[in-house]
């Protein structure tokens, strides 16, 4: 990062703190999108993993990403920022004092975070456990004056064509055990499906590569059926048949976030986590299979287990079935406001 050229006036920059996931990006595209309208005149400047800069260039409201990253949900310990103090920083990361900090160290004109005990000089509003992630963000920025709308959460489709238009979209990962349904359910629900005359497609994120093939083979698809593994699928390609896809079937994790940000029909499993915590938007473009204890818990079990949670696997390949055939047909793409708009 460098300063503009001599003799011009620079503009004003917004630093966003998000240094999560892919699933974690487009949760917060509604803020994003507020923050956007309110500043635009402003640099915004999202920190983030350096793999999500496809994905956040995708959602047209930022203009470069800062990488920054850590092991897990972490606080990254350092951010490579040079220049001036950023004129805004903005905490859409944690709600103490680890992102707080981390953001203070670069002394910011202004910073919007929840308020914590262990950082009492921030005023901001105070943080609540049980809240979907849209509206956690969204509800921290309209604290601050800053509109922002949980259900403006969708990004513009894709210019670059599907790798298979109009096919079935079975992601058996996820970056925790505790929330891989298992393959071979997977594998039984593609195999009905390819019966029924659908095209479907099995996708993997990097090191998922054993998983996905485990499915395609058990489902009878053959070996051009499985994008991705060896690498994360590109973010462009993936995008595009997502998009066009007939609809996504896929645990709690980032491709049934971006299905959610395409308005592609999607039957989303659930299993240590409830969806009002992470789910899709009610209405029937989207089905989230949950089947918790029946004691209301949000967090019933760990979301970072090793092994499948037992509520995901209260969810049977049948219960799948009644669900993807009782999604609406039609393409998923709708028009997308211009991003800022």
């Amino acid at each position: 990062m460098s300063g503009p050229p001599e003799g011009t006036e620079r503009r004003p920059r917004a630093l966003v703190l998000r240094a999560l996931g892919l699933g974690d990006l487009l949760t917060a595209v509604p803020a994003l999108r507020a923050l956007r309208r309110w500043l635009p005149d402003h640099e915004i400047v999202l920190a983030a993993p350096e793999r999500l800069a496809p994905a956040a260039a995708a959602t047209g409201l930022v203009d470069r990403l800062l990488p920054a990253s850590a092991p897990g949900r972490r606080v990254p310990a350092v951010l490579p920022w040079t220049g001036p103090p950023p004129d805004l920083a903005v905490d859409l990361h944690g709600n103490g004092p680890p992102s707080h900090l981390l953001l203070q160290r670069l002394r910011p004109r202004r910073l919007l975070a929840y308020a914590h005990p262990g950082t009492p000089d921030i005023e901001g509003p105070a943080w609540r456990d049980d809240e979907h992630e849209r509206e956690r963000w969204c509800r921290l920025l309209t604290w601050y004056g800053v509109h922002a709308d949980p259900d403006d959460l969708r990004i513009p489709g894709p210019a670059t064509p599907s790798p298979a238009p109009g096919a079935v979209v079975v992601h058996p990962g996820a970056d925790a055990g505790a929330r891989r349904w298992p393959p071979e359910r997977f594998a039984a629900v593609a195999r009905r499906l390819r019966g029924d005359g659908h095209e479907v497609v099995v996708t993997a994120g990097a090191g998922e590569e054993a998983t996905a093939r485990r499915v395609a083979e058990e489902a009878g698809l053959a070996p051009g059926a499985v994008l991705g593994g060896a690498e994360d699928v590109p973010f462009d390609r993936l995008t595009a048949l997502v998009a066009h896809a007939r609809c996504v079937i896929v645990g709690d994790t980032g491709l049934a976030h971006l299905a959610t940000a395409l308005g592609t029909p999607s039957v989303v499993l659930f299993g240590p986590v409830a969806p009002r915590l992470w789910g899709p938007p009610p209405g029937p473009r989207h089905r989230a299979l949950w089947h918790p204890d029946g004691d209301g818990a949000a967090r019933p079990g760990d979301a970072h287990g090793l092994r499948p949670d037992e509520r995901l696997l209260r969810i049977t390949p049948e219960e799948v079935l009644r669900a993807v055939r009782a999604l609406p047909t039609g393409s998923p793409l709708e028009a997308v406001p211009a991003p800022g708009r």
